[in-house]
């Protein structure tokens, strides 16, 4: 987006250069084809910058999504010691037990 800014700056250098250079910026001197560049210069920037804005939406919808599966499979890997934690202390009372066992 930065490049983006500094790209549109510099569109709106040149063009206001080339608009000084044409008309010495005397409202008589200003055409039709004047207001017709204008025009087409917004609607240009309007469609680049839909484009842009669309494309990075959706890799930051892309990004927050493999964000929210890897801490889900935190969670799913952490309960699944927890389970692998108990199941071997749970082996262990059963072995001590039968090791000895208790009249």
């Amino acid at each position: 987006m930065k490049s983006l800014s500094i790209t549109g700056l510099i569109l709106l250098a040149v063009s206001a250069l080339l608009f000084y250079l044409t008309t010495d910026f005397t409202v008589e001197k200003i055409t039709m084809s004047h207001i017709m560049g204008v025009m087409a210069g917004v609607g240009i920037g309007l469609i680049i910058g839909g484009m842009v804005g669309y494309v990075s939406k959706g890799s930051a919808i892309k990004e927050e999504q493999k964000r929210k599966e890897f801490k889900q499979l935190q969670k799913d890997k952490e309960e699944l010691e927890k389970q692998a934690a108990e199941i071997a202390k749970r082996q262990a009372e059963l072995e001590s037990q039968n090791k000895n066992p208790q009249i």
